[in-house]
């Protein structure tokens, strides 16, 4: 399995209810010394409109959006296969986002 890094789209087993997803890496992969996770956004084509989403049209999913709310750790395991790469402007914005989210900025 390639190497995951900052900013790849993952296709991730997220268990049976939420299923096999794309999801966003917009962390480093782990340390020898640290636990075999990486942390998650999941994307999704069910759009509510709300402040928790993050819009980022990549040519590789299908129209959706990041959703900020159900950021979450996964084991290298479940990532499943890559699917592509975010540009590095639109992690920028959406690791803005995601700190002002979780009250960091």
């Amino acid at each position: 399995m390639p190497r995951p890094s900052p900013g790849d789209v993952w296709l991730a087993d997220l268990g049976y209810t939420a299923k096999t997803r794309p999801v966003l890496l917009p962390g480093r992969y782990p340390a020898d010394d640290e636990l075999a996770l990486m942390v998650i956004v999941p994307h999704t084509t069910a759009i509510r409109g709300n402040r928790r989403e993050f819009d980022a049209a990549l040519p590789f999913l299908a129209p959706g959006v990041f959703h900020l709310q159900q950021v979450q750790p996964v084991s290298l395991s479940r990532l499943v296969k890559k699917l592509g790469t975010m540009p590095v402007a639109g992690l920028d914005a959406l690791r803005r986002r995601l700190a002002t989210e979780l009250d960091l900025a």
